[in-house]
């Protein structure tokens, strides 16, 4: 980053992780041809300029990309083969923004934004028969991609009329374009695209919110939220109120309190069974409305010597929620993803607890929360509440910072989570066409898994420990620090999803080679060593 002139700035900034070449060498049971692997990117710019003393422009742009995946060749005097199968997803953003000042008490704000969400699974591979007469080929390719596309712009004024009255209210309007899920394969006989129609929406809303210090020891934030999304010729509409209170008993301590309705036109559709994660964003439509939420949440806060201690309560209620129908998922090869999809209610409730000391040579946090989030569809589970996915019973945030002198700092975090909850078969069965006779060569038999329930079973839970070390000093020409840290510095494997297999083992009471399906733990990061050298001057 820098100056170009005495009235703009910029600033670019890129990154990307080598954990896919770097962990290469520690992954085992691999071919000598294969590779598996994960990394991201991103690249951040920014340029400002300044008009005048009133008067700023904003141009900014994110974009990046996450992707895991799967690699193999194989090649011979007379065959080759090779693939490459995963999945990824990723994000561009770009805005330009106008700030302009009216008075000390009263500014603007004027953006213009453009966004781009997709998420990919990809499959493909072609192998390849030589003789001494002839050379055939065979290729095929599959890829299921879903996909947002939005223009938006919006106006925000801040009023600050005096130190104990802070307003703000604003308007936007966003264009959406949706591709809910679409299927493309290739090969010998097909080359053809599936999938959910390309949908359109317009959402705008207005709000108003207010901070006010209504005496010493009260504060109060309250608003108001309208919005309106138009789709398929049809509109809907939410007006939804706000309040948070903010009592202040004594100087070291505070009750707080709040409510907000909420209603979003975007729903994740995420699949419920084992395999590569797949979380999808699709639109309400006719047929599905929005969700709709209400939360209130009651805590207070105390300090105690040099430590601040949080503790919060909260009770969320959901409606219109979806949910992939028993046995759909987003693989079917149905025309419209709604086809798929049921409609139910859910709700999340727990308790959130804080402790942090911000001074002296031991510093750090510990959090803990303890929570509870759960589904019910009329046609899923027999009509039974069941976990969602993302459902989290305990999760622990541990930060300790030890600083024995100025240029001398150690820091460790431990986290940990429940693992997520997915469906797992118990048993599977073979249905046989009545239509089928013995003596045809094609497969007339389907073999169907059968679920105990929805999200039955837990995945193991994660957890990881990240340590680092810094020691700083002063040079004629600046300042430089060495740095060492480990993440996941026990090398725990966690968990990013769940595969059957089966592996091949000799039966000690016959000799014979069997096969027994079991059930793979795939991972991504191991633990990664950093080592960093930086300067200032």
């Amino acid at each position: 980053d820098g100056p170009i002139n005495d009235k703009t700035t910029f600033l670019i900034s890129g990154r990307r992780t080598y954990i896919d070449i770097l962990a290469r060498p520690f992954i085992s049971d691999l071919e000598p041809d294969e590779k598996v692997g994960y990394y991201f990117y991103d690249v951040n710019m920014k340029i400002n300029h300044r008009f005048s003393d009133k008067n700023r422009i904003y141009l900014s742009s994110y974009f990046g990309d996450d992707k895991a995946f799967e690699k193999y060749k194989y090649e011979d005097e007379f065959y080759s083969d090779e693939g490459e199968f995963g999945l990824s997803w990723g994000n561009f953003i770009g805005a330009l923004r106008w700030n302009h000042i009216f008075t000390p008490k009263l500014f603007s704000n004027v953006t213009l934004t453009r966004s781009r969400y997709i998420f990919d699974i990809f499959d493909e591979y072609k192998e390849v028969y030589t003789s001494n007469r002839n050379r055939d080929s065979n290729e095929y390719s599959y890829r299921y991609y879903s996909q947002i596309d939005d223009w938006a712009s919006k106006i925000d004024l801040q009023y600050v009329p005096s130190p104990d009255v802070d307003i703000k209210t604003g308007i936007s309007l966003t264009n959406h374009s949706f591709e809910p899920g679409v299927l493309a394969v290739k090969d010998i006989d097909i080359d053809t695209t599936l999938g959910s129609k390309q949908t359109f929406g317009n959402e705008f809303f207005a709000y108003t919110e207010a901070d006010i210090q209504l005496t010493k020891k009260l504060k109060i934030n309250t608003g108001i939220h309208f919005s309106l999304f138009n789709v398929e010729k049809i509109n809907y509409t939410s007006i939804e109120p706000r309040i948070a209170l903010n009592f202040k008993l004594t100087n070291r301590f505070s009750l707080k309190s709040s409510y907000a309705k909420m209603t979003q036109y975007l729903h994740l559709l995420t699949n419920s069974g084992i395999g590569l994660p797949t979380d999808l964003w699709v639109p309400a439509t006719k047929k599905i409305n929005p969700q709709e939420s209400h939360q209130f949440a009651l805590g207070g806060a105390k300090t105690i010597s040099n430590f601040e201690i949080t503790v919060e309560g909260y009770y969320k209620t959901m409606n219109n929620l979806i949910a992939y129908k028993e046995g759909a998922s987003y693989l079917q090869l149905t025309n419209n993803w709604q086809d798929k999809v049921v409609a139910g209610e859910g709700e999340s409730y727990g308790m959130e607890f804080f402790v942090q000391k911000k001074y002296g040579k031991w510093n750090g946090w510990l959090g803990y929360t303890l929570s509870w989030t759960n589904r019910q569809f009329d046609e899923v589970n027999f009509g039974k509440k069941f976990p969602y996915k993302y459902d989290r019973r305990h999760d622990i945030n541990v930060a300790v910072a030890y600083q024995p002198r100025e240029n001398v700092s150690y820091s460790m975090n431990w986290v940990f989570g429940t693992g997520n909850a997915v469906s797992l078969p118990i048993s599977e069965y073979i249905v046989i066409d009545p239509n089928s006779r013995w003596w045809s060569t094609r497969n007339y038999t389907t073999y169907v898994e059968y679920y105990a329930g929805r999200n039955q079973y837990r995945m193991n839970a994660y957890h990881r420990l990240d340590l680092s070390a810094s020691w700083t000093k002063k040079k004629k020409w600046g300042e430089r620090t060495w740095s060492l840290g480990a993440y996941n510095a026990y090398n725990h494997k966690n968990p990013f999803f769940l595969l059957f297999d089966e592996k091949a083992y000799t039966n000690p009471s016959t000799g014979a080679t069997e096969y027994k399906t079991q059930l793979v733990q795939y991972s991504l990061f191991p633990i990664i060593p950093s080592f960093t050298y930086s300067f200032k001057f």
